[in-house]
């Protein structure tokens, strides 16, 4: 019997949900390992979607767990990647945070886009449609990026 967790689904899965890799790097990955471009996609979608709720939930009770913890250091490393990407999201609101999570680049994500929306006090329920739809658009962009602009049109029409 295989082993679960050396399928390329499950593997593309934990790498999309994991903060530094996201989606943009589990898309290309599941390609890579001959999964379908709509099956990559909706795994990879799934996956780094996963996380966010509980982020957007308790990132208020793990931001004061660090500070009580001494976690300075940390907690200076993510409020200063954060505020490097906030000032979009101050000035568009939910389309900033939506355009913030969409373009596939480093300090960009769901992840990014879950702090960021904490640190601005946006409501949860709003925070989280805007990054689901910015995953999403993400999705899209990294796929088409993936396959060639020519193979990712092809694939659509």
């Amino acid at each position: 019997m295989d082993n679960l967790f050396l399928k390329p689904e499950v593997i593309t899965f934990f790498i999309s949900m994991l903060p530094v890799s996201e989606l943009r790097g589990a898309l290309p990955f599941a390609l890579s390992q001959g999964l379908s471009p709509m099956k990559a996609y909706f795994i990879s979608v799934a996956g780094n979607i996963l996380p966010v709720l509980p982020l957007l939930l308790f990132l208020k009770k793990i931001w004061k767990l660090l500070q009580s913890y001494k976690g300075g250091k940390i907690i200076s490393w993510l409020r200063k990647r954060a505020t490097k990407r906030e000032d979009l999201v101050k000035r568009y609101g939910f389309g900033g945070l939506i355009i913030l999570v969409s373009i596939p680049l480093p300090i960009t994500g769901a992840w990014t886009g879950s702090l960021v929306s904490f640190l601005l006090c946006m409501k949860v329920k709003y925070a989280f449609f805007a990054i689901c739809i910015g995953v999403c658009l993400a999705g899209i962009i990294v796929l088409l990026i993936s396959l060639g602009v020519m193979g990712g049109v092809k694939l659509f029409l």
